[in-house]
């Protein structure tokens, strides 16, 4: 794969920016699409301006490119629940726009960052747009032969991530409050994967066995969320509150997103991994350094 091109639309993001980072470390010619330069552009890595809503800015900018990864859009699914307007128009029509850019430039591959939402009852406007996309992609793949891997991407977190992210937030309200207060219960259950860790596994995809695949990327590593609360509270010597609301988390699953539906994904997951400590800490000494700017 040396040598072959591939573009990043979403590259300054979270995610985005650790994939870009990865396909650099193998050799791919990187370039970055966004609406804001990353802070993570490094060597030999490219950067376009420009928005997924505009067709004629993604058409041009696809042109020459081997591989094109999706992870533009709204993620928040929360900020989606507020927002279905905007949702739609980023998740669906700006992952059109993009699908359309490919099929016109004959790329090899499409790479769509979805949600383990997908396919669930829950989710939202959010959930919606994500298996929406993700039935536009199967029907490019039908009607023109666009060669495509759908990811599924259950809960990432590491120290590139902002205010989207819940990890994030919790962390971010500990440091700056010296507590942390969840609307859940504290029962509810995730399998947690670093960025670093999912990006090697959205490389590592694009071999051909995971060509017109549905590939799930969950983490190693199930904890509940009283759990994790628990070590955030213990990494930060104890010097915090923990107050569980006991709230219905609307839009939210408690153990599984899971919904049955006949098309499944195939599971990924990267071992060695980051330690879910060791990620924390990265996290935790990230925001220090914000804080006390």
């Amino acid at each position: 794969m040396a040598g072959k091109k591939a573009l990043v639309f979403g590259g300054s993001g979270f995610l985005g920016s650790y994939v870009a980072d990865e396909l650099s470390n193998q050799k791919y010619q990187v370039t970055i699409f966004d609406k804001k330069k990353s802070p993570y552009v490094h060597g030999d890595q490219k950067f376009i301006e420009g928005d997924i809503l505009n067709f004629d800015q993604v058409k041009a900018a696809a042109k020459g490119f081997d591989i094109v990864y999706n992870f533009a859009g709204l993620a928040d699914l929360n900020l989606a629940m507020k927002e279905p307007l905007k949702t739609v128009s980023l998740n669906i029509l700006g992952n059109t726009h993009i699908l359309e850019a490919c099929r016109l430039n004959k790329v090899d591959r499409f790479v769509y960052a979805s949600s383990a939402y997908a396919f669930s009852t829950k989710g939202s406007f959010y959930g919606v747009s994500k298996h929406s996309s993700e039935k536009i992609i199967e029907e490019y793949g039908k009607e023109f032969g666009l060669k495509y891997t759908i990811v599924r991407y259950g809960s990432v977190y590491g120290e590139r991530a902002d205010e989207q992210n819940r990890i994030y937030r919790l962390i971010q309200e500990a440091l700056k409050t010296n507590k942390i207060t969840f609307k859940g219960h504290g029962d509810e259950e995730r399998e947690y994967i670093h960025g670093r860790d999912a990006a090697a596994l959205s490389v590592k995809i694009l071999s051909k066995e995971y060509e017109n695949q549905h590939v799930m990327l969950t983490g190693m590593e199930r904890f509940r969320y009283r759990d994790l609360l628990n070590m955030i509270k213990e990494i930060l010597n104890d010097k915090i509150k923990i107050e569980l609301l006991s709230q219905n988390y609307k839009g939210h699953y408690l153990i599984t997103p899971y919904s049955y539906h006949p098309v499944t994904s195939k599971k990924l997951v990267n071992n060695p991994y980051i330690d879910m400590g060791q990620g924390l800490v990265e996290i935790i000494s990230k925001l220090h350094g914000e804080t006390k700017a």
